[in-house]
């Protein structure tokens, strides 16, 4: 019973230090913008603009696409916020006689994906889904989203670098001020 409450806790703890870290405004200003009679006068005649609106397409990794030695963690934090129906695209070469093969799973909790434990994740893309075009996931659900590298039983994820987790957030029904 403690060992439930306690991941429970930890869950928790993970998703709501997400969530807001996700929704931290990088741009806010607290001087020359900030000086308004009332709150909802920051959002009254504005032209939404239709670009901020619209799902993006995210290359995982940037330029350096899906690798190993790549810190994913370090990247999905400096990237986010990750929206509902933005697409995540994974590109990797593939496999050869010099690199070694990488695919795209999905752990099913917090748990699984802490321990790398690939017996319990869902393979999204295989080994030689990652070429061209890359393959293209869909944030379609409010919920965290933990991915890894499950090739060599493993390894890539258990070096601690080659997985990373988000939770897309509700886009903003206006721009932020």
């Amino acid at each position: 019973m403690a060992t439930k409450f306690a991941h429970a806790l930890t869950l928790f703890v993970l998703v709501a230090s997400m969530l807001s870290m996700s929704m931290a405004n990088k741009d806010w200003s607290f001087g020359s913008n900030s000086n308004y009679s009332d709150w909802w006068s920051r959002f009254r005649n504005r032209h939404q603009n239709k670009t901020e609106q619209e799902p993006r397409k995210i290359i995982v990794g940037g330029s350096e696409g899906w690798h190993f030695g790549f810190n994913y963690t370090d990247w999905a934090f400096k990237n986010g916020p990750f929206y509902l129906n933005d697409t995540l695209v994974f590109k990797y070469d593939a496999p050869n006689a010099t690199s070694f093969p990488h695919s795209v799973y999905i752990f099913p909790n917090l748990w699984s994906f802490l321990n790398c434990d690939v017996k319990s994740a869902k393979m999204l893309a295989n080994p030689t889904q990652g070429g061209g075009e890359g393959f293209h996931f869909v944030l379609n659900r409010w919920q965290p989203y933990f991915f890894a590298c499950g090739e060599r039983n493993g390894f890539h994820c258990n070096s601690g670098q080659m997985k990373f987790a988000v939770m897309p957030i509700i886009r903003p029904f206006w721009p932020w001020p």
